[in-house]
């Protein structure tokens, strides 16, 4: 995993780039990132099926948090997304994870899509969900994750996006397409 100077010093030669780039958010092995504006939320009924073999498009709404913040209930999910875009160079891949204070108020940011390719270019769509038996609320610009990078031992023989990777390129909260695989 890249160190705090490793990190910068990644950006400052132009071979990493995660925009916009704040040197303060710069933590010991990773950097924190901020919570984007637009949320989408699962559409429908909350008891309606959702069959995975069978994905639709549009099968969530978007939203904004305002200025009150979003509230998010105990047992909700939505999908929202880091301020920050980021392009990965061929031989690093990453992980998203969560901010600590904020796992300890029940609040998690990715439900099983930490990992983010070699070669990946966009915005990183969370996963968050509500464990917590209390609503909590979301604020846009707070910390909400943070990015750790990770040396590869050689560079891929096709990094992401050179197959037509289904998420290459994202912007904003990003739903499934599963269907697409």
């Amino acid at each position: 995993m890249l160190a705090d100077w490793q990190i910068t010093e990644r950006i400052t030669q132009g071979d990493l780039d995660i925009s916009p780039f704040d040197p303060e958010r710069v933590q010991p092995a990773s950097v924190d990132l901020l919570l984007d504006q637009y949320v989408r939320t699962l559409a429908g009924p909350k008891r309606a099926e959702i069959d995975v073999a069978d994905v639709q498009p549009r099968h969530t709404t978007l939203g904004q948090i305002g200025e009150d913040g979003w509230l998010l209930e105990p047992g909700d999910f939505l999908l929202a997304c880091t301020v920050e875009r980021v392009t990965l160079p061929p031989d690093l891949a990453a992980r998203v994870e969560g901010k600590s204070s904020l796992g300890r108020l029940g609040l998690t940011v990715h439900v099983t899509a930490g990992f983010i390719d070699p070669g990946f270019t966009g915005q990183i769509t969370l996963e968050i969900a509500n464990l917590s038996g209390k609503p909590l609320r979301l604020r846009k610009l707070m910390p909400i994750a943070q990015l750790c990078l990770i040396p590869m031992s050689a560079a891929p023989s096709r990094p992401y996006g050179s197959a037509g990777n289904h998420y290459q390129g994202q912007y904003g909260p990003t739903e499934s397409r599963y269907q697409m695989r």
